[in-house]
C-alpha cells in the first residue's frame, strides 16, 4: 500500500490552509480516488468511502447555501463526523462558519484553491494515480529514443550502459541506467522514473560512474517516461534458430499485469546495437501509425507467388 503525505499535497497545488493549528504531518492520502460529496450533504451515506480526498464544488457549496442554518450544520457534522481525511474547496469560496467548528472539533484538515473543481479534480486524480501507482524494480537502462521509450533489458556486463551512453551521443535522452521504477498508473499505460541516489548517473566498467546531465546538458536527460518498448539484449548463440528475420511475430513482456512489445535483439561483435535500438524505436513508431513493413513484404511475397502460379 502506497500512500501520499498531505504536506506534500498542499505544497504541490499551493493550497490555502484554512486551519493552520491542525497538525498535518504524518497525514497521508491512500485512495487513488477523490469524492464530491453532493449525495453524503443530502443525508445519503451509504458505500461512502471516507477514506477519499473530499472536494466541495460550485455545486454542492450552492446546495449548501440554500439550507437552513439547522439543516446545514447538520449536514456538515454529519460530514466531518465520519473522519475524512481532509476537505478541500474550490474557487475561492466561502468557508462556512460550522466547517471551521466541525473541523477543528474532528480534527479534519480545510484547504482551499482558486482553481476550477473540474480542473483541480482531473489535475489531482493524475496526480494521484502517479503517487499511489503500483510499482515494480527492474534492472535495465530506459532510453528515450525518438519520442519512444525504449527498456534495454538483459544480462549483467552484457552491454546495456554502453549502448545508453552511444545513444546519449547521438542525441537521445537517458532516464534511468541500472535500476528502472516503473509505475501503473493506468490500465494501459506504464511510466519509468530514476531513484533519487542513482538519477542522470550511468556506471561504465572500466571507467567508473559519469553524470550524463554534467557531461552531456540537461537535453541529455528526463525525468519521466512512458515505456513503449522493451529490448532484450543477449549474446549471439549459433545455434539457436528461433531470432526473428522478418518481423511478423510478436514477443511481448509482462510488467504489472500490461503486455509490452519485446525485441530480442542477438549481440555480437561488430553489431551496432545503438542503431539497431534507434531502428527498432521508428519501427515501433511506424506500427503504431499503421504502417507495418513486415506485413507490406509479407504482402509482395503473396502477390508474386499468385502472379507466379498464373
Amino acid at each position: 500500500m502506497y500512500s501520499a503525505q498531505l504536506t506534500k499535497i498542499v505544497e504541490e497545488f499551493q493550497l490555502e490552509t484554512i486551519l493552520p493549528e491542525i497538525d498535518i504531518s504524518g497525514r497521508v492520502i491512500t485512495r487513488k480516488e477523490i469524492n464530491r460529496p453532493a449525495l453524503q450533504l443530502t443525508g445519503f451515506y451509504h458505500r461512502f468511502d471516507n477514506d477519499r480526498l473530499q472536494i466541495i464544488g460550485r455545486v454542492e457549496h450552492s446546495y449548501l447555501q440554500t439550507l437552513d442554518a439547522r439543516a446545514r450544520d447538520e449536514a456538515i457534522c454529519h460530514l466531518f463526523e465520519c473522519h475524512i481525511p481532509c476537505l478541500i474547496i474550490c474557487k475561492n469560496q466561502e468557508v462556512f462558519p460550522e466547517m471551521i467548528y466541525y473541523g477543528r472539533k474532528y480534527n479534519v484538515p480545510i484547504f482551499r484553491t482558486c482553481k476550477t473543481t473540474t480542473d483541480f479534480a482531473a489535475e489531482m486524480i493524475m496526480w494521484l494515480r502517479g503517487e499511489l501507482a503500483d510499482r515494480v524494480m527492474m534492472h535495465g537502462v530506459l532510453v528515450d529514443i525518438y519520442g519512444e521509450g525504449v527498456l534495454i533489458t538483459g544480462a549483467s556486463g552484457i552491454g546495456k550502459s554502453e549502448t545508453a551512453l552511444e545513444l546519449i551521443k547521438r542525441g537521445h535522452r537517458l532516464i534511468a541506467d541500472d535500476a528502472v521504477e516503473i509505475k501503473k498508473i493506468a490500465d494501459q499505460t506504464l511510466v519509468g522514473t530514476c531513484p533519487e541516489l542513482i538519477r542522470y548517473l550511468i556506471e561504465l566498467r572500466g571507467i567508473g560512474i559519469i553524470n550524463v546531465k554534467e557531461l552531456f546538458g540537461i537535453g541529455a536527460v528526463k525525468q519521466v517516461k512512458s515505456i513503449d518498448l522493451v529490448i532484450k539484449l543477449e549474446i549471439w548463440d549459433g545455434n539457436k534458430c528461433s531470432y526473428d528475420r522478418l518481423g511478423l511475430s510478436e514477443e511481448y513482456i509482462e510488467i504489472l499485469e500490461n503486455k509490452v512489445l519485446c525485441n530480442t535483439i542477438p549481440i555480437r561483435p561488430g553489431r551496432n546495437v545503438a542503431v539497431i535500438c534507434e531502428s527498432a524505436a521508428i519501427s515501433n513508431r511506424q506500427k503504431k501509425m499503421g504502417n507495418n513493413t513486415a506485413k507490406e513484404f509479407e504482402q509482395r511475397i503473396l502477390q508474386n507467388n499468385h502472379t507466379e502460379t498464373k
